[in-house]
């Protein structure tokens, strides 16, 4: 007798879901601080994206009470207006909506935010530190280093699904994890390899390029991760491999090869367009389908951090959080 297949057991979850779960521990943080904490953005493109995510950004602080501030100018007076917003008190955070010149001008600006005000992490130090996998910018400890928005989101929604083994010491708990990341920009790609391997994952990240290899050797016995390229190896090679699948390839045309995800693989797609397709579900057992609202309100948790390393030490109320 012919038997009916049973439904895909994959199941989705929506980013919203996610982004209530931080909404919390900004809230408390938000109350500690009793006042209003004030963003400022600046726009200098006509790029769409840029545009769809200030209006988040604008969206979300109203909603959570936050002050927010889009200053829109012409790129060549960028560089002028960061240094008066650094110079200016009431001004809590900083953030560029990016590309403002599509070159090396971009990762100057990026260095021309103050540490003290830079949300989205982007500056020397914060970046020297991810990479070096140091996560303090003191010895007390007292003071977190900043990461950029989209790659810890990324980890938060790990960290959500229970990707994460909370069993194991703070900073090793993805080991024993294969994770496999397409894409390896120097905004979202390459940090995000560098975090998941830096927590014990072995990642393979993915690019037109070929692939590399981010662990932290044998044992992650290394204080770091280090990197691998692995000659000869395609995309097709490291998918059967993995445990979890992130993509965030720009552009329609670029479609994942879901029938060679491992059975049972969390999937995740930060791309502004669907990386997957519908058969994803038929492979997968967590699949997210967009990260930005989550995205948003890491933003805000970042600016609740860097207020919190401005406090000294004997006023610090705010609680610490990860």
């Amino acid at each position: 007798m012919a038997t009916q297949d049973s439904p895909a057991s994959c199941k989705v979850v929506l980013a919203g879901a996610i982004a209530k779960s931080l909404q919390h521990e900004v809230g408390e943080g938000l109350s500690r601080l009793k006042r209003k904490p004030l963003l400022v953005g600046f726009l200098a493109n006509k790029d769409p994206s840029a545009r769809l995510y200030s209006d988040w950004t604008q969206k979300t602080c109203q909603e959570n009470d936050f002050g927010f501030i889009l200053r829109e100018v012409d790129r060549e007076e960028l560089e002028g207006r960061i240094l008066t917003a650094n110079q200016d008190e009431t001004v809590d955070g900083i953030i560029v909506y990016y590309p403002i010149f599509n070159s090396r001008q971009d990762q100057y600006l990026q260095q021309l935010i103050d540490v003290r005000k830079d949300v989205e992490g982007l500056c020397h130090t914060h970046v020297f530190n991810m990479y070096s996998n140091i996560r303090w910018l003191d010895e007390q400890k007292l003071q977190k280093s900043i990461l950029p928005c989209t790659p810890l989101a990324l980890v938060k929604i790990l960290e959500y699904l229970k990707a994460y083994n909370t069993i194991l010491p703070y900073g090793n708990r993805l080991f024993g994890r294969t994770i496999l990341v397409v894409n390896r920009s120097e905004v979202v790609g390459r940090p995000l390899a560098a975090l998941l391997a830096n927590d014990g994952a072995c990642v393979y990240s993915v690019d037109i390029t070929g692939v590399q290899q981010f662990t932290r050797g044998e044992g992650i016995r290394k204080m770091r991760h280090e990197v691998m390229e692995k000659e000869g190896w395609t995309l097709e090679d490291c998918v059967p491999l993995c445990d979890v699948v992130i993509s965030g390839v720009p552009g329609d045309s670029f479609k994942f090869p879901t029938q060679l995800l491992k059975e049972g693989a969390v999937c995740i797609n930060f791309s502004t367009e669907k990386n997957f397709g519908p058969e994803v579900k038929e492979r997968a057992s967590i699949y997210v389908p967009a990260i930005g609202k989550v995205t948003i309100i890491v933003l805000l948790r970042n600016l609740l951090r860097i207020i919190q390393n401005r406090i000294p030490a004997s006023n610090n109320k705010l609680e610490t959080v990860n």
